[in-house]
């Protein structure tokens, strides 16, 4: 089996493949202090509670975009696995597609095997919608080839900065708003409206952009986890993909071979 550990700015998810079939998946929060023994001790007993022994784990693959939490993982992966972790966008698990931008190596490798799974799974230019900390809009050619993008405040960074930054309003739930209206009645419906439609507004805004500057057809793939929150409100996405990133992880370790 093979063990991916995305790890993102807020949470690491650990996922269980067998093949290209997620089995089970954990969630932990980003701590880039936490040590290799703290992550064994934590997850071998999610490993027990699914009945999974431990050895049957052959390879783990790490995607990071906080280069501080890379080293325990690789001690985790050698002291309680005995394997060497594969590092996403670390020979020998290059990206093996184009990045044609102005400073290719700044490109975050949870982008780069979202590129990876879009290319694999979907056809023709492509624009990929990773709604994390950040959200970010990123195109791919019908070729793979990674064009460039955008990178947004997330939903709830921007609701962190409007209730930061302010004396009287409080802090609300992320959520769908009870009607369509666009006029709110309360301080908090005005705060939901502002946040969520003015969110929308800017994802419909920036993605008929990109594709006029594409000038082709483009399919919108839209995963994260606030994706299937916002798919219920916008016709703009052709798939929602929450997998995108684990499954880019798993096509890149199989490449390893």
């Amino acid at each position: 089996m093979l063990l991916a550990i995305d790890v993102g700015n807020t949470n690491v998810v650990f996922a269980l493949f067998e093949g290209r079939t997620i089995k089970t998946r954990w969630r932990i929060a980003t701590d880039p202090r936490r040590t290799g023994d703290e992550y064994a001790v934590w997850l071998m007993q999610l490993l027990t509670i699914e009945g999974i022994d431990r050895s049957v784990i052959k390879k783990i693959i790490v995607s990071t975009v906080v280069p501080r939490a890379l080293h325990n993982l690789e001690v985790l992966a050698d002291k309680y696995f005995g394997v060497k972790a594969l590092v996403a966008g670390v020979p020998p698990v290059d990206y093996g597609m184009e990045i044609d931008v102005d400073e290719p190596r700044s490109l975050g490798a949870d982008r780069a095997v979202n590129a990876i799974a879009a290319h694999a799974k979907y056809q023709g230019d492509l624009i990929v919608v990773d709604f994390g900390t950040a959200t970010t809009f990123d195109a791919i050619d019908f070729n793979g080839a990674y064009k460039g993008g955008i990178i947004a405040p997330g939903l709830n960074l921007s609701l962190d900065a409007l209730v930061g930054n302010t004396a009287k309003l409080p802090r609300i739930a992320i959520r769908s708003p009870d009607t369509n209206s666009v006029i709110g009645r309360n301080t908090e419906d005005q705060m939901l409206i502002g946040v969520f439609w003015g969110y929308v507004a800017m994802m419909e805004g920036l993605i008929a952009r990109m594709r006029s500057e594409i000038g082709r057809p483009a399919r919108v793939i839209a995963t994260g986890g606030l994706a299937i929150l916002f798919d219920q409100h916008t016709d703009i996405f052709n798939a929602v993909d929450a997998d995108l990133t684990l499954e880019g992880m798993a096509i890149l370790a199989e490449k390893a071979k």
